[in-house]
């Protein structure tokens, strides 16, 4: 059988089992298993286990529910509401300058998430509200947060640069801090797009009143924190004195004990945010070791570099083939979810990319963008679907889908930037002691 058919073939069985309601990490898994019993030895078996164990107990692991801990007790302790509130007194005079402060907002509270999701979910709850109250369209609303909330992922500290490091063995620090700019860039892009509809229709975001100077700094000043922990955590990493686990257990460690001081935590609370935290982290556990399973037979019958090799010889355009990349996570993301499309395509495809003389960090930034465009593509985007479980009455999931589709465009237009302009993603790394 050739190594295409083999590849063709473990994709065809996994999504049957998963259009039948296996979870997507035991589909992995069990493709993993039946594809040792066919083309592998019982030894291969006893060795998949081990490998299984060594990368579920790989201490760069740790940072995983370390940020989710962190990301579920500001969530609970409410501290998206300050900064939404900060967010919108700073931009009460920019056109839409409620929905551009709900990117702002997303942008400051992936600073200290990690989760596209998460900071839909937590930022969306007190600024949609707040938008549809002063006569914001409902689309608008929406698309912003829902936009926004996928900087949750590239602004770092990240969840799914963790797992494409670990994965394909790239330096998670490196990652974090190619993921800066990038943010930064997606951030002003989102919220130039939302200034020039408004300009273009002001009926979709009626102005605000005016704010004194007093309340905009008395807002900005109780954000600090989020500054604080943000700083503690990245600068170590581009100083190159602590790893991203390390940074990891500051940030979580630096946001219980604000929340504790403040007293915005009850202990009901935190137990709540503990086992969310374990609920996560069991999810994104058991999804990466599938992975490992299906990608430890892949290696082991060489599939990965024959397909390597097979697009190499074939002498295209290098840019053509990204570009045939960013078409496969669109259409994988119509089935899967963005972190099982990583998980299951990485090992064949990242050893393609390298070969092709892509930078290893670049690429890490170019996917995490086409996870956040999956997280918004209708129908079923989880960011979508997460902001409809929050949406108050009124605003039906047509709403939420048709809002967030002009901010696909939006997002495929900055990685294209960063597609003609890849310093905008290595310059800090290259700065890195």
């Amino acid at each position: 059988m050739t190594d295409a058919a083999i590849l063709l073939g473990s994709f065809v069985l996994m999504l049957a089992l998963i259009s039948v309601g296996v979870p997507v990490a035991f589909a992995l898994g069990l493709v993993g298993a039946a594809g040792v019993g066919v083309f592998l030895s019982p030894a291969h078996l006893a060795e998949m286990g081990n490998l299984a164990f060594q990368n579920g107990t790989n201490f760069v692991f740790v940072a995983v529910p370390l940020f989710i801990l962190m990301a579920e007790v500001l969530t609970s302790a409410r501290f998206s509401e300050l900064l939404f509130e900060a967010a919108s007194r700073m931009l009460n005079r920019v056109p839409g300058g409620l929905a551009i402060a709900s990117v702002v907002a997303c942008a400051g509270f992936g600073a200290v998430c990690g989760s596209s999701a998460a900071t839909a979910a937590t930022i969306g709850g007190p600024a949609i509200p707040e938008m549809l109250r002063r006569g914001y369209d409902r689309r608008l609303s929406v698309g912003a947060v829902a936009a926004g909330g996928t900087l949750g992922i590239l602004i770092p500290p990240s969840i799914a640069m963790i797992l494409f490091g670990i994965i394909n063995q790239v330096s998670i620090g490196q990652l974090y801090i190619a993921g800066v700019l990038p943010g930064v860039l997606m951030t002003v892009l989102l919220g130039g797009a939302i200034a020039v509809a408004v300009r273009l229709r002001p009926g979709l975001a009626p102005a605000i009143g005016p704010v004194t100077w007093a309340r905009r700094l008395e807002a900005v000043k109780r954000v600090w924190p989020f500054v604080a922990l943000s700083a503690a955590m990245i600068v170590p990493i581009y100083l190159g004195v602590a790893t991203p686990t390390e940074a990891a257990a500051i940030g979580a460690a630096a946001a219980i004990a604000y929340a504790a001081l403040t007293r915005r935590l009850s202990r009901a609370e935190f137990g709540s945010a503990l086992l969310r935290t374990v609920q996560t982290t069991s999810m994104i556990m058991f999804l990466v070791i599938g992975g490992f399973m299906l990608g430890f037979v892949f290696s082991s019958l060489g599939v990965p570099q024959s397909i390597s090799r097979l697009i190499v010889s074939l002498d295209a355009n290098r840019w053509v083939v990204m570009i045939l990349i960013n078409v496969l996570f669109f259409l994988l993301g119509r089935y899967l979810d963005p972190l099982s499309i990583m998980v299951l395509i990485m090992p064949t495809l990242f050893p393609v990319v390298v070969d092709l003389g892509f930078d290893p960090i670049w690429f890490g930034v170019i996917t995490i963008i086409n996870t956040e465009i999956d997280n918004i593509l209708p129908p079923d985007g989880v960011n979508l679907l997460v902001l409809k479980s929050i949406v108050p009455e009124g605003v039906s999931m047509d709403d939420i889908m048709l809002g967030s589709l002009p901010f696909v465009l939006v997002l495929i237009l900055g990685m294209a930037l960063l597609m003609v302009f890849p310093e905008i993603a290595l310059w800090l790394p290259r700065q890195m002691k």
